[in-house]
């Protein structure tokens, strides 16, 4: 199964925390690739994702690690409220997820493939600029919110959604589009292979989006 996106998160905030040498006791890690981090660290593999529309159990915690996760969440204000409730004075949040600017051949081909009615089939997404400011509304201190490119090549759209369900990646959205039907798929399909390069296949990006705050 694919885990480059999943795996590529993971490096990110492993390779935060050795650049902040982070020595707490207590950690929670969620998230798909949670379990390389957890294990990276010495802690035990998640056993479930976190429920962050509710406080969250177990608190306090030093650490607090999401991965892939918080662009999916319907009320992301009131979760980054939680998880700041959920953190040790001192405490630290370390997210990755995929942002704003992500998917845009994708998108274009969902475009192509409804037509004149378009339907929600993506789920919205986040830039780092509102991610640092819904951050500071939470209470957060020191926050830090970036942003880095992913490029990924594929010979057809089928590949591309092969990839992003393998790693969690559907769309989650509460109200469901209607399926496409074939001669939609097909109008999709050909969208997408509209945008392939010389060699015959399509360059889709990913944009990460990282996430260090502290709770004082």
């Amino acid at each position: 199964a694919a885990r480059w996106l999943i795996e590529g998160m993971a490096d990110e905030v492993l390779e935060r925390l050795g650049f902040l040498r982070w020595e707490g006791k207590t950690a929670l890690i969620s998230g798909l690739g949670g379990g390389g981090v957890a294990a990276a660290l010495g802690f035990p593999s998640p056993d479930a994702p976190v429920d962050f529309a509710r406080p969250i159990a177990g608190a306090p915690y030093d650490l607090i690690v999401s991965l892939g996760e918080l662009d999916t969440v319907n009320d992301l204000p009131g979760a980054l409220i939680h998880l700041r409730h959920a953190l040790a004075p001192g405490g630290l949040l370390l997210a990755a997820m995929t942002g704003a600017g992500s998917l845009p051949r994708l998108r274009q081909a969902m475009l192509a493939a409804d037509g004149d009615r378009p339907a929600a089939r993506i789920h919205p997404q986040i830039d780092a600029r509102a991610a640092s400011a819904l951050l500071q509304r939470a209470g957060f201190t020191r926050q830090v919110v970036d942003d880095h490119a992913l490029i990924a090549r594929y010979s057809s759209i089928d590949r591309l959604i092969g990839d992003l369900r393998q790693q969690g990646q559907g769309s989650v959205l509460a109200d469901q589009a209607l399926a496409l039907g074939r001669a939609a798929w097909l109008r999709a399909a050909s969208a997408f292979a509209d945008c392939a390069e010389a060699d015959g296949k399509t360059s889709e990006h990913f944009k990460i989006v990282t996430i260090t705050a502290w709770k004082d």
